[in-house]
Formats: C-alpha cells, structure tokens, sequence
C-alpha cells in the first residue's frame, strides 16, 4: 500500500519558463543599446533640426522606459514566482507590462502627431547630411535590437502540435506580451529611423522640407495601430478573455469518452505564457479517484494547474439533458 504526505498534492504556482530567461537576458542588452542611441539621436537631433529625428530620438526614449520596464516585470515575476500573494503566481506579470507599454506607445504616437503637425505649418532649416548619418546609427542600432529578440519572440509563438497524439491541444502557444512588446518597440523604433532617413534624403535632394513631419505622420499612425493590437492582446489575458475552445474541448472531450461521465462546469484561463489553468466539474454515476482524471488530462498541453469538482449521480436521468 503506497502512502502519501501533503506534499505529494501539492505543486508549485511558478509557471516561468527557461525561454523567459533567455528574453530577460537579451531585453537587457537591447535597454542598453537603445539607451545609449537615443542620447546620441537626441543632441545630434537638437544640433541639425530635424524633426524626423529629434521624433525617433524622443521615440526611443520612451522604448527605453519601456524595454526597462520589460526587463523589471521579468525579473519581479521571477523574485515573486512562489510568493503565496499571488493566487496563481505572477504569470501574467509578463501581461501588465505589454499591455503598458501599449498605453506609452499611444502615447508616443500623440506626440509625434503634434509636433510633426506643428512642423508643417511652421518649417525649421534642417542639417540633412548630420541628420542623416545618425539616423542611419539609430537604424543600425535598432536591427541589432530587432534580431536581439526577435528570434525568442517568433520562437515563442509556434504551435505545439508535433509529437501529440489527436487528443492533445493544438492551440498552446507560449503567449509573451511582454516580449511581444519589447520586439514592437524596437519594430517602431526601426520604422521610425527608416522614415526619417526617406524624409531626409528627399529635402537634401529635392528640397521637399514637408517630407520631414509627413514621415512623423505616417509613423505615428503605424505605431498606433501597433498600441492597439498589442493593448487588445494583453488585455484579454488580464481580463481571462481569451479564446481557449480547443483546450476545453480536449478536456471535455478526454472526460465524457469514459462511460457515463458527463462535464457539469469548465472554465480554463492563462496562468503563464505557456501555461493555463482548468477548473473541471465533472457527474458521474461511479466516478474514479482524483488521481485517475489528473493522469487522463495531464496530455493536454499546457494545462499545468487543475481543480477537480467530482459529483456523484445517484438520479437515473442525471446524465440527460443540456450540459451549460
């Protein structure tokens, strides 16, 4: 007869995973780097008048408040992962900091239609070959960036559907909003040295001085559209409003193939980029131990925190009817 202690059922909340490691790592050396460019585009922007790339430089100040601030919420998720504060630990940290740092590049973008707007109606003499040569810095600056994360942020999304059986969840992605955030900013830090450039290079050799704001125009209603995406996303993790249908009819679908056996109530939310959480209330004439069901839906992917409900039927037609 095996004999068990408490902790046999009981489990750590600690959902992080080593991929988020490595993306603090790198979040840090792209802090860094965008720190140092944008003092650099800043006096160069102030000393050559361009708004282009006085835009870009304010631009990637505020991506280094917010690739900061990617870079805390990483690691103040893995100083609290096991502080029993945190019901279901601080999965969703990773959620918080996207879904700010979508309000900052809203924010960015406001300003960037104001002074760009500002421009047009009232043009500066621009330095074009100065400006030039550092917005090329910042551009070079910023796909160094780009590839820093970008290779953990394309990772992150794949689908695990190799090496499962068909009862196994298609859907589980490893969703990081903070990364996914740290690699839009560096996105529009890019575009914005990309459009700058274009502006620059047209007034030096056409004289089109009005390209210059145009292009902050232009930037800012991309990058606006980026906040909102990414604003969406990150929102409907804080508010567990995301779609997790395939995972809940793998669940459904592994409980009612066993002999009379019915799920009463389901409910699956994200504890953690790669991680969900499953409250299961199932009906049953003769229901099995706990354990039996743990081990019958611990191949669904992702799903590493369950809470069973186990009602036992003692009415003939219990297992009739609509199940809600």
């Amino acid at each position: 007869m095996h004999t068990h202690d408490l902790s046999s059922w009981q489990h750590s909340h600690s959902f992080g995973t080593a991929a988020e490691q490595q993306a603090e790592r790198r979040t840090r050396w792209v802090v860094g780097l965008t720190f140092v460019t944008m003092l650099v585009e800043l006096v160069a922007g102030w000393l050559t008048g361009s708004m282009a790339l006085m835009a870009d430089a304010w631009h990637m100040a505020s991506h280094v408040g917010a690739l900061g601030l990617a870079a805390f919420a990483y690691r103040f998720a893995r100083q609290h992962a096991n502080d029993s504060r945190f019901t279901f630990g601080t999965g969703k940290v990773s959620a918080l900091a996207g879904y700010s740092s979508a309000l900052l590049l809203g924010v960015v973008a406001f300003w960037m239609v104001w002074e760009s707007t500002q421009r047009l109606f009232n043009p500066v003499d621009i330095h074009y070959a100065e400006a030039m040569a550092v917005a090329a810095l910042g551009l070079a600056v910023n796909l160094v960036s780009a590839w820093l994360l970008g290779d953990d942020h394309h990772h992150h999304h794949h689908h695990h559907d190799h090496d499962h059986d068909h009862d196994h969840d298609h859907d589980h992605e490893h969703v990081d909003h903070n990364l996914k955030a740290a690699y839009l900013h560096v996105l529009a830090d890019a575009l914005t040295s990309v459009l700058a450039i274009v502006a620059l290079a047209g007034g030096m050799l056409y004289g089109w001085r009005f390209l210059d704001p145009l292009m902050g125009l232009i930037g800012a209603a991309l990058i606006s559209r980026w906040a909102w995406g990414l604003a969406r996303d990150s929102a409907k993790v804080l508010l567990d409003a995301e779609d997790h249908g395939e995972t809940a009819a793998a669940v459904r679908r592994l409980i009612e193939a066993l002999p009379d056996h019915q799920v009463a109530d389901l409910h699956v939310w994200r504890v953690g980029p790669a991680s969900r959480a499953c409250i299961l209330s199932l009906v049953s004439h003769d229901p099995h131990p706990a354990e039996y069901y743990r081990q019958r839906l611990s191949q669904v992917a992702g799903l590493d925190h369950l809470t069973l409900e186990i009602n036992q039927c003692r009415n003939a037609g219990c297992q009739s009817g609509p199940v809600t």
